[in-house]
């Protein structure tokens, strides 16, 4: 095989696709993995916009707990959005790298298959 053969416009894309597929999986992995934790493991110290505990007068302990339970919930929600959105990224990243992938080696593997397809 020639190599100006090997390295014609459409195996081009379908090696950037592949590239860029791969890449948005392993970031969608980091990040599934990255929300998973922070979904089991809530950062202990942060509570919204409230510095607890607080020691003003005004806010009692009931509206205390109330303001860190609703802070914990969010950050919870928040993991939980991350988690389903780093998931569906995989969902759709890997497919389209897998399709790609097997057009290459199938080219490659039957190169005069490929040159009547385009034709």
């Amino acid at each position: 095989m020639a190599t100006h053969e090997r390295f014609d416009l459409r195996s081009l894309y379908l090696y950037l696709v592949c590239l860029i597929a791969l890449v948005i999986a392993i970031f969608a992995a980091v990040n599934l993995v990255r929300s998973t934790v922070e979904l089991l493991y809530p950062d202990p110290g942060y509570y919204g916009y409230v510095a607890v505990p607080t020691k003003d007068p005004a806010v009692d302990a009931a509206e205390q707990q109330r303001l860190q339970d609703a802070a914990l919930n969010s950050q919870r929600r928040q993991a939980v959005l991350s988690v389903v959105g780093s998931a569906t990224t995989l969902v759709i990243a890997i497919p389209v790298y897998a399709y790609h992938w097997r057009r290459i080696q199938r080219e490659r593997q039957h190169p005069e298959q490929s040159v009547a397809a385009a034709e």
